[in-house]
């Protein structure tokens, strides 16, 4: 079993930063892949960042260049720098994390409650 807890959000301004935080508890051997999903009012969850434990990341063309997903593994802990902000940003995030790579799909077996991410122009 795997405990996600997701913190750091929060409401800024357009161009304005945030970064978030996945602390990661239980059976740490499912971590391999994690990843930051986000999902916005009447939209489904889309896939923002993943990576693995080799440090291989994606992103999705919307966040490419804005964003930056990293992770301490010694801490178990995953975090989602966001700069340059946008309302379009404006979402609930969430942390995931699975055996299984799959990439920016939302098909992974674990998940945080998530943490609110709210960007006024």
């Amino acid at each position: 079993q795997v405990q996600l807890v997701e913190s750091g959000g929060g409401s800024v301004q357009a161009g304005g930063s945030l970064r978030l935080s996945c602390a990661a508890s239980g059976d740490t051997f499912t971590n391999n892949y994690m990843g930051w999903f986000r999902q916005a009012p009447g939209k489904e969850r889309e896939g923002v960042a993943t990576t693995n434990s080799g440090g291989s990341t994606s992103y999705a063309i919307s966040v490419k260049g804005r964003f930056t997903i990293s992770k301490d593994n010694a801490k178990n802990t995953l975090y989602l720098q966001m700069n340059s902000l946008k309302p379009e940003d404006t979402a609930m995030y969430y942390c995931a994390a699975d055996r299984v790579d799959w990439g920016l799909l939302s098909d992974y077996n674990y998940w945080g409650q998530g943490t609110q991410v709210t960007v006024s122009s």
